[in-house]
């Protein structure tokens, strides 16, 4: 059986290389762009290398981390030097509060000093309050600000929302995107005691909760492409279904497929599928993206000495407040061990700019994101700094935003696809951004290419 797979992302590359175990199956991956990897991808700035997408993945839920050791790369699995970050609030940094959920506080003494005395009281008061179980969807930001109050959204909810899809609390779905508390949700009752409740049954010695790669998390695609036949600079520009499989358009003609798999952003899965499979097309382009821009430089190392922690959180209101362009800044050196072991007198910093339906530092030049991003760091740290290299990169369309109603659209999606017939969709679409989900969505992909083959007399 032959099957392409469009697009070379992280997920279009699990996909290939699961259905490349499978014998009999011949797997060729079409990526437009001329790399591998996707939103996974590394650089050298001050000659010390780090992600420039993706930097961890989550540990405690297995998917990737078990690909990691699949594909060979086991022995270079790391975790966060510390996690410890800040939050922005009243112009001051402020150590995130432990024992949150999506930035959810367990208590009121949880935020004392973070937030103003009247919205601390305003969330004391959330256990008396009646705690009906919901029975559909809404956004993280109602229900959220309707049991807690508006300023644990603005001040909490979404930083780390904003960290995730680069989107907005009150426009993105609970059910999608905080499963946890969708749960508890509709069950009803206080959500303080949900909290208090989950933070609880964490496991003492679970382990840590996130994992990278010595060298970038962008090797993973890297080692999976490796063992595989990969056409990058081949964008596909249509498909058109046949008696016995896939017509699929290339620039150097048709290639002809047993089975497809579409592993390629939302707008652009909707182009490819708008005349073969409409009703799947129409579901894709209802799904709003976010773009974001990185920004990683490299200063001297005695410009941050003495700085603690992972990096800050900017919330948008503390960010409108201030004047400042960037949403959050990681100390990669202070995160990362394989980071700060490249140079000892050089340190690097990552920033991230832009959210959902906001485009200037999308479309601005490299010069001016950098003087943007080295003025709020040094705000933020409260330090001048003096860059000695730079490096922008842009994710374009990079994140979906899950809107209320979004894992319904996700079942009409695959329904659709289904129907269709020797064809499978994968992607940060479906079940997740991130890498975990990723690789779960693209092991459901390659499951159902391999049943139809099953499926033939």
């Amino acid at each position: 059986m032959r099957v392409l797979v469009v697009g070379g992302g992280v997920s279009g590359l699990t996909a290939a290389w699961e259905l490349a175990q499978r014998p009999g199956t011949d797997v060729e991956v079409l990526e437009a762009a001329d790399r591998v990897g996707g939103v996974l991808q590394t650089a050298r700035v001050g000659g010390v290398l780090l992600d420039l997408g993706a930097e961890s993945m989550l540990a405690r839920r297995p998917e990737a981390v078990d690909l990691v050791h699949r594909a060979g790369l086991g022995a270079d699995l790391v975790h966060p030097a510390t996690v410890r970050a800040s939050v922005r609030a009243g112009g001051r940094s402020h150590p995130l509060p432990p024992g949150t959920l999506m930035g959810v506080p367990g208590s009121a003494a949880a935020v004392e000093g973070l937030l103003a005395p009247a919205d601390v009281e305003r969330v004391r008061a959330e256990e008396e309050l009646p705690a009906p179980a919901l029975t559909d969807d809404v956004s993280v930001g109602r229900y959220v600000a309707d049991r807690v109050g508006p300023a644990v959204v603005d001040h909490l909810v979404e930083p780390l929302l904003g960290g995730v899809y680069a989107g907005h609390a009150h426009d993105l779905s609970l059910q999608a995107t905080v499963p946890a508390l969708w749960a508890h949700a509709r069950r009803g009752g206080s959500l303080l005691a949900a909290v208090r409740a989950a933070a609880a049954t964490r496991p003492a010695g679970g382990g840590p909760v996130f994992a990278g790669l010595r060298g970038g998390v962008a090797r993973l695609p890297q080692a999976l492409a490796a063992g595989l036949a990969v056409r990058t600079g081949t964008p596909v520009g249509g498909l058109r279904r046949t008696p016995d499989g896939w017509a699929v358009e290339t620039p150097a003609g048709t290639e002809h497929a047993d089975a497809v798999v579409l592993a390629v952003p939302a707008p652009v899965a909707a182009r490819l599928l708008a005349a073969a499979v409409p009703a799947a097309a129409a579901e894709l382009r209802a799904v709003r993206t976010a773009s974001m821009v990185i920004a990683a430089f490299a200063v001297p190392a005695a410009e941050l000495a003495g700085l603690e922690g992972s990096g800050i959180l900017v919330p948008p209101v503390e960010g409108a407040a201030e004047g400042l362009h960037v949403k959050a800044l990681t100390l990669s050196a202070n995160k990362w061990d394989w980071v700060a072991e490249q140079s000892p007198d050089v340190r690097v910093l990552r920033v991230s700019l832009g959210r959902a339906g906001e485009t200037q530092a999308l479309t601005a030049d490299d010069a001016d994101v950098v003087r943007w991003a080295t003025a709020d760091a040094g705000r933020l740290l409260g330090r001048e700094l003096h860059p000695l290299d730079s490096v922008v990169v842009r994710w374009s369309d990079g994140l979906p935003q899950y809107a209320v109603g979004h894992l319904a659209r996700v079942e009409r999606l695959r329904a659709a696809v289904a129907s269709a017939g020797r064809l499978a969709v994968c992607g940060s679409v479906l079940d997740g951004v991130g890498i975990p989900a990723c690789v779960a969505a693209a092991t459901r992909a390659a499951a159902e290419v391999a049943a139809f083959a099953r499926m033939e007399p």
